[in-house]
């Protein structure tokens, strides 16, 4: 009786948990596919009996709650019971044999949220910890950590006071972070000379879209580099595009190298800004169905355009890139053949602070070719030297290079 009961007051916290951002039918068919431990899933099966679960999923879930039991209540020692849930999630995902199902802990998660969202709270420095020291490499503009005078090559010592000269970068990291508009005070080494710094955290966005005019025989060519696809990437594309396109630029360079892609919803708002909608993106092919994402915008570009690639240039990279090889008359890809990742993730994020993603569906081209573990092979095969890889100037880079050529010498 005493197990029920306990077993119940567990189920009403964990419908509280989800109650706001899913309904029941959502949290049964999302927690047993991710394979949530057994007490989520009791505690569903309980609150509502008519289960689409069948009698022989039923049984092997009570047979995953029985043994949970077993081992806090029976084993010789004190069981940490976080650490038995953790284990059994990342035991479930990794049973899944694909190398993009993942459990993530608490900083995996965090750090992954991040590069999701494209921003952060905190100050706006990057810190490497070298030497037991955590040094400063890179202030941001206009940062809180640039407003109150932090520079690069400052030792941090100190948070709020307390000594940190030899702790990781991960762990200082959260010393630093916090609410937003709230201050910290850190102390740095600079000259061999203490000063202490109050900084007011902000919002900090991650740049993932970057620009400049480059000039080759009286053209102007914009090259805009997209580093991954979070959730501000589409208006920073959008916003670098617009300057370009008012210095009057003939073509466009769209350098996706080193990409590992993102969030599907913006690329297909930065592809928008290229296609009209009668234009079909790519298709997405769950289970049951396979349906065409189609371009919302109502008018397209029309100016040359070479999309740089290689084999890092992954998942929504390699989306937008087939696009414009299966849809843009004036485009060109150059580069290397890309990594190949034609598959789709949920991440599922639990109150605890641990999450977990699974693939969910796979995507197909616009002509609805399946690009995994194959890749997008380029129009024209160009490799850079181990010389630009050591020295990455433009006038080194053979695949840029190749990219202002074609796009200077077609008509």
């Amino acid at each position: 009786m005493k197990d029920k009961k306990a077993i119940k007051t567990k189920l009403e916290k964990i419908k509280d948990n989800y109650e706001n951002k899913f309904n029941l039918f959502e949290v049964i068919i999302m927690i047993f596919i991710a394979g949530v431990f057994g007490l989520i899933i009791g505690s569903i099966l309980s609150y509502k009996s008519g289960s689409s679960l069948d009698l022989e999923s039923k049984d092997k879930v009570q047979e995953f709650i029985s043994t949970y039991h077993n081992i806090v209540d029976n084993y010789y020692d004190k069981v940490d019971e976080d650490k038995l849930i953790e284990a059994a999630i990342a035991g479930m995902v990794e049973s899944l044999d694909d190398p993009y199902s993942s459990f993530m802990n608490n900083n995996e998660s965090e750090s992954f949220n991040e590069t999701i969202k494209g921003s952060y709270i905190g100050i706006g420095v990057t810190v490497s910890f070298e030497e037991n020291n955590n040094k400063i490499i890179e202030v941001l503009k206009d940062s809180g950590a640039a407003k109150a005078g932090l520079k690069v090559g400052d030792i941090i010592i100190k948070i709020n006071g307390k000594d940190v000269s030899h702790t990781l970068s991960s762990d200082l990291s959260k010393m630093i972070k916090g609410k937003e508009n709230t201050k910290v005070k850190v102390t740095v080494l600079r000259n061999n000379k203490e000063k202490t710094y109050t900084i007011t955290r902000t919002t900090i966005e991650l740049t993932s879209a970057s620009s400049k005019i480059l000039e080759k025989n009286n053209k102007n060519i914009g090259y805009l580099q997209i580093s991954n696809i979070s959730s501000t990437t589409y208006s920073q594309v959008k916003k670098q595009l617009k300057s370009m396109e008012a210095k009057k630029i003939t073509s466009l360079i769209i350098d996706l190298r080193n990409n590992p892609g993102g969030q599907l919803s913006q690329a297909n708002k930065i592809l928008d800004i290229f296609f009209d909608n009668k234009t079909v993106l790519y298709q997405i092919e769950s289970k049951t169905t396979k349906t065409k994402i189609y371009a919302e915008n109502k008018d397209k570009k029309n100016y040359p355009i070479a999309i740089i690639i290689n084999n890092e240039s992954a998942s929504a990279a390699e989306i937008i890139a087939s696009c414009f090889k299966d849809n843009y008359k004036k485009s060109y890809i150059v580069g290397e053949k890309s990594y190949g990742k034609g598959t789709v993730q949920k991440a599922i994020e639990l109150k605890s602070g641990i999450s977990f993603k699974y693939t969910s569906q796979k995507w197909l081209t616009s002509k609805g070719k399946w690009l995994n573990e194959k890749g997008l092979t380029p129009d024209y095969e160009v490799f850079n030297s181990n010389e630009y890889k050591e020295n990455p100037k433009d006038e080194l880079d053979s695949q840029l290079q190749k990219a202002l050529e074609i796009l200077t010498e077609k008509k």
